[in-house]
C-alpha cells in the first residue's frame, strides 16, 4: 500500500496555495487546514482508530463467521481481510494527510465540483443513518445492562437522549482535543482493559480439551472465504468516506499510514475473534450483548464498550458535518454538528433502525467504488491534486457508475466471489489506467 516511488514520497505542492484555508479543507478553492492544526503523530492515528475500530457490531459479526467456516478458517478471514481493509484505509489516510484534504476535497478533486455534490450528499445520508444505527446500540445495550443488573425498564426515551446529549456536546467542542486528549489518554486504555478482560473471562470457560475441539471444529459450509473476506473488509471499508478528515490533522502522511493501519487491524482482529470466542462458549442463540452479560465483571466491560460506542456516533456525525460545510459552508462545522446530531436523536426515537439496516449496508455499497476510483486516480500519484480543474469529471464519474452496478451484479448473481474485493479491483485498476488523460480532459467549471 505505501508507494515508495519519487512523485510520493514528498508532500505535494497543496492546490491554490496562498488562499486562506476552510475547516473542511474542500478543493473547492481551499487548500486544506493550516499547517499549525497539523498535531496528530502516528500513536494519535492508532489510538482513534483502535478505538473506532472497536464496537458491538464487530464483535456480532464475528460470531457468524465461526459457524460458517470452522474456528481455523474463520480466523484466517479475520486476519487477512483486516490486514487487507486497513491497508485501504491507511492509504486514503496517507492521501487525506498529504493533501490535507477532506473527503469531501478529495471527491470533488477527482469527479469535479459540480458533479461531486451527489455523492458528498450521499455521503451525509449514509453518515446520518449510521450514527442513528450506533445511538440504537448504545440505547439497547443500556437496556439490557438496567434490566440484567437492576431490573430497571428505562424505556427508549431516556437512554436515546442520554447518549445523544453527549454526542451533541462532544461535537460542540473540539474535534483534535477529543482524540488526543479523551480517546488516546484515557479512551484507549480503558478500552484495551475491557478487551483484555472479556477475552479472558471467556478464555477461561475452555479446557484443554474445549480448545483443541475449538481449534479443530468444521464450518457447516454456509459461507466460503470470498463472502468471508468480504464481510470482514466491510468494516474498515465502512470508514473511507471519513478517515481523510481526520488525517489531514496528522503531521506526515508516513504517521498517518501506520498509526491507521496498525490500529485499526489489531482493533478488527480483536473484536472479530472476540465474537468468535463468545460464540464458542455460550452457544449461537445467544444475543451477544447478553452472553457479555454472562461473564464475571461483563456488566463493567460492556459498560466501557458502550462509552467507546461514542467515537463512533461522533464520527459519524463529525465528518457528516465537514461534509455538510463543503456543500454549504454559511453554516459552521459546530452548527451543522448541532443539527445532525438533533436530526440522529430524534431518528433513533422513530424509525426502526434495525431493519433500516440493509438499506445502509446497500447505500454504503456506492462507497467502495468511489474510492476505489479514488485510490486509482491519486493513490500512486498525490500531486496530481495540482492539476486538477474545477468542473464535471466524465471519465471517473463513468468509472463509479460502473463499480456500482458491478458491485450489485456480483452480490446478486455471483455472491460466492464476493463484491467488495473485485469491485475495488475494477475501479482502481480502471482509475489508474484512465488517471493521466483524466485530468487534463476534465470539463473546465463555468464562470
Amino acid at each position: 500500500m505505501n508507494q515508495n516511488t519519487s512523485p510520493s514520497r514528498q508532500r505535494p505542492v497543496r492546490a491554490n496555495a496562498g488562499r486562506r484555508p476552510d475547516a473542511t479543507g474542500s478543493s473547492a478553492g481551499t487548500p486544506g487546514i493550516p499547517e499549525v492544526e497539523r498535531v496528530f503523530g502516528w500513536h494519535d492515528h492508532m489510538a482513534l482508530w483502535f478505538s473506532l475500530g472497536v464496537g458491538l457490531l464487530v464483535i456480532q459479526v464475528g460470531a457468524y463467521l465461526a459457524p460458517a467456516l470452522g474456528t481455523r478458517g474463520a480466523l484466517i478471514a479475520v486476519i487477512a481481510g483486516s490486514i487487507l481493509g486497513a491497508g485501504l484505509l491507511a492509504w486514503v489516510a496517507r492521501l487525506g494527510c498529504d493533501s490535507g484534504l477532506s473527503s469531501a476535497g478529495l471527491i470533488h478533486a477527482v469527479y469535479g465540483q459540480r458533479f461531486a455534490h451527489l455523492p458528498v450528499l450521499l455521503n451525509v445520508v449514509q453518515l446520518l443513518g449510521w450514527a442513528t444505527f450506533e445511538l440504537v446500540i448504545m440505547r439497547d445495550g443500556t437496556q439490557a445492562i438496567a434490566e440484567k443488573a437492576f431490573g430497571v425498564n428505562t424505556g427508549l426515551i431516556v437512554p436515546t437522549l442520554f447518549w445523544g446529549l453527549i454526542v451533541l456536546l462532544l461535537l460542540r467542542g473540539s474535534m483534535v482535543t477529543l482524540v488526543r486528549r479523551i480517546v488516546s489518554r484515557i479512551g484507549l486504555p480503558l478500552v484495551v482493559l475491557s478487551l483484555i478482560w472479556l477475552t479472558v473471562q471467556f478464555g477461561l470457560k475452555l479446557d484443554a480439551p474445549g480448545l483443541r475441539a475449538l481449534w479443530q471444529r468444521t464450518g457447516d459450509g454456509s459461507m466460503n472465504t470470498f463472502q468471508a473476506l468480504d464481510l470482514v473488509i466491510a468494516m474498515p471499508v465502512s470508514w473511507l468516506p471519513l478517515v481523510a478528515d481526520y488525517a489531514r490533522h496528522g503531521r506526515s502522511g508516513r504517521g498517518a499510514l501506520g498509526g491507521t493501519w496498525l490500529g485499526y487491524t489489531i482493533a478488527n482482529i480483536w473484536c472479530y475473534a472476540l465474537g468468535v470466542l463468545v460464540i464458542t462458549v455460550t452457544g449461537p442463540d445467544v444475543d451477544m450483548v447478553n452472553a457479555l452479560l454472562l461473564a464475571q465483571g461483563g456488566l463493567l466491560a460492556l459498560g466501557l464498550i458502550l462509552i467507546d460506542e461514542l467515537d463512533n456516533t461522533y464520527g459519524d456525525l463529525y465528518s457528516g458535518s465537514v461534509c455538510s460545510h463543503s456543500l454549504l459552508p454559511a453554516f459552521g462545522l459546530k452548527t451543522w454538528g448541532t443539527l445532525l446530531a438533533a436530526l440522529s436523536i430524534a431518528l433513533a426515537m422513530v424509525l426502526p433502525m434495525h431493519s433500516l439496516e440493509p438499506f445502509l449496508l446497500a447505500l454504503s455499497s456506492v462507497f467502495v467504488p468511489l474510492f476505489g476510483t479514488i485510490l486509482g486516480r491519486l493513490g500512486m500519484r498525490p500531486d496530481r491534486l495540482t492539476d486538477t480543474p474545477r468542473g464535471f469529471h466524465a471519465i471517473p464519474a463513468g468509472i463509479w457508475v460502473l463499480g456500482i452496478a458491478c458491485y450489485h451484479f456480483l452480490a446478486q448473481w455471483a455472491p460466492d466471489y464476493g463484491s467488495a474485493l473485485p469491485t475495488l479491483l475494477l475501479t482502481f485498476t480502471l482509475g489508474a489506467l484512465t488517471a493521466r488523460n483524466g485530468f487534463r480532459s476534465a470539463e473546465p467549471a463555468r464562470s
